[in-house]
């Protein structure tokens, strides 16, 4: 018996005689008859394949394998699906196929593209250059500047590199008014806006094509650059004069599905009209948004608020001493910079968020973890009983801000298992050591 799978890159061809030289053809079934394709029959085998997304394609360079259990079980858990309970009793193929991420026969199982693309933790060696390159510009220049890279799964990249501009480049100016009691205050760029625009650009680039997302940081702006532009029929007139697209097509559906799920998105064409209202409510010039004729690419420009008495003193970023941290995201990407001036600002600041959400034995479990340890030696060297709750509660948060890793991450329940500090919880231990 020959087996033939079918695929999502039809149609497909056969020779119609055997030897050298024979001319291939497409065959559909008819009856009980097999025929070549011709004319609207032919039309409509293309067309099958135009419907398919390339989100939503099976990916044969990967196997069901490739995914990661711990980030399907996390995604599931914070959209708060009761598939979540389910899924720890049910086999990673029964649950791939309960979310719609694979495609095939029992025997013949793979991967479709937007499963690769959450839930492997390195979707970059199956769809290239699939990351956020983020440059921040200290003056107009362009000599002085650093360099960020996101990786990972889309909506892990896209909360760490929103978290890293909210801690180290949006801020807030507050200027106070001889005749009013109340302060002017406002944001060099709003938040909610960077949020969109960023999220519409991971939501609409196409993965097919080997070009990262690239963030530009100015004193002035910031630009958000994707590849390519917008689908038909939007184009370069309906950007500039109209601020809600109605007649719109997606790229990535199945994208947009999960980002929608984990609230990173609201689509349904509101992407825009939210850029323009906060930007507006913010006093900020209008955004602009670009493309070519062609729609090779997609670029987003946020203009900074500038009022005379800051322009002096606004740039790309704002000092150490006048970072604001409100969440924990904030200070997980503080640092994971490459490297942190202590103040005691700062510290009050992050000594609080962490006693708040993570838990005050962060410290001794940091020092205690300089080298690989066991669960059991750790939560002994630190005064506390071995006990499962006691692991969830005190080193599980520590894993989830990527302050401590595991030996075998790909197997969390190895017998010989062992926890050891990484460079970012080295950052905070030095950082606390400087503050004395």
């Amino acid at each position: 018996m020959l087996w033939c799978p079918a695929g999502d890159h039809r149609p497909y061809t056969a020779p119609s005689t055997q030897g050298k030289g024979a001319q291939r053809y497409s065959y559909i079934r008819y009856g009980s008859r097999s025929i070549i394709a011709k004319g609207e029959n032919l039309q409509r085998l293309i067309e099958l394949t135009a419907r398919i997304p390339f989100d939503d394609r099976i990916n044969r360079q990967a196997t069901i394998n490739d995914f990661d259990l711990g980030l399907i079980q996390a995604f599931l858990q914070e959209i708060k699906s009761s598939l979540y309970e389910e899924s720890q009793k049910m086999s990673l193929a029964e649950l791939s196929r309960s979310m719609y991420i694979v495609k095939g026969a029992d025997e013949d199982l793979y991967p479709v593209n937007v499963g690769l693309l959450f839930f492997n933790r390195t979707p970059e060696k199956f769809f290239s250059r699939a990351w956020i390159e983020l440059v921040v510009h200290r003056d107009d220049s362009g000599r002085s500047f650093s360099e960020h890279y996101f990786k990972g799964p889309l909506h892990i990249q896209l909360r760490d590199c929103l978290a890293f501009l909210k801690a180290t480049v949006i801020h807030e100016n507050v200027i106070k008014v001889s005749y009013q009691a109340e302060a002017i205050r406002f944001y060099n760029f709003p938040y909610e806006a960077v949020e969109e625009a960023l999220s519409n650009a991971i939501y609409h680039k196409s993965y097919e094509i080997g070009n990262p997302i690239e963030v530009q940081v100015w004193p002035d702006k910031i630009e958000i650059l994707s590849f390519p532009g917008p689908i038909p029929p939007v184009d370069v007139q309906i950007l500039n004069h109209q601020r809600r697209i109605v007649a719109r097509d997606y790229r990535n559906r199945r994208i947009g599905d999960f980002l929608k799920e984990l609230d990173l998105t609201e689509g349904r064409g509101t992407g825009f009209p939210t850029i323009y209202r906060t930007m507006h409510k913010n006093g900020s010039p209008d955004p602009i948004f670009e493309t070519d004729g062609q729609s090779t690419h997609f670029l987003t420009i946020l203009p900074a608020r500038q009022d005379k008495s800051d322009q002096a003193s606004n740039q790309a970023g704002v000092g150490v001493n006048d970072l604001l941290f409100k969440e924990l995201d904030d200070v997980v990407a503080f640092f994971k910079l490459p490297s942190n001036q202590a103040s005691n600002q700062v510290s009050n600041q992050v000594q609080e968020i962490i006693n708040r959400t993570v838990h005050d034995k962060v410290v001794p479990i940091l020092e205690t973890a300089k080298q690989w340890v066991s669960s059991r030696d750790l939560l002994t060297q630190i005064g506390l009983s071995v006990q499962s709750k006691n692991k969830n509660r005190y080193l599980t948060p520590l894993l989830k801000i990527g302050w401590l890793q595991l030996e075998y991450p790909e197997n969390q329940t190895h017998p010989n298992q062992r926890y050891k500090i990484t460079e970012a919880g080295n950052r905070y231990l030095e950082f606390v050591k400087s503050i004395g």
